[in-house]
């Protein structure tokens, strides 16, 4: 009896692959046994990039937050320390928004928990 290897199959997994890794340079874009390892290890990066991506826009809203309530007189600490304190829950990308895009509502927001 002739030895079954399923082509059909193993065919689509290698173009599954390959199809992955378009747009690599070099070897990396249609050789599969590098393809392989270099699109599993940029899966790895995307899984890892997309936690720092959330690290670093709350960072960012942090500064911009910082920023405009020290203008008020404020740290950003005590700040969002007082805005507990009033029961009043938005956060932190919604306070870096509203600093930058409507300083003025910001303001009364500042002067209602001072």
């Amino acid at each position: 009896m002739p030895r079954s290897v399923n082509a059909v199959a193993s065919k689509a997994r290698r173009k599954r692959i390959l199809k992955q890794a378009k747009g690599f340079y070099g070897k990396r874009k249609n050789v599969y046994t590098v393809a392989k390892n270099v699109v599993e290890k940029g899966m790895t990066y995307s899984y890892v990039g997309r936690k720092l991506k959330k690290r670093e826009y709350r960072a960012l809203w942090i500064a911009r937050i910082n920023a405009a309530v020290r203008e008020e007189g404020l740290t950003y600490s005590v700040f969002i320390n007082k805005l507990k304190a009033k029961n009043i829950d938005l956060d932190r990308k919604i306070l870096a928004d509203l600093a930058m895009n409507e300083p003025a509502s910001f303001k009364k927001l500042v002067d209602s928990v001072k």
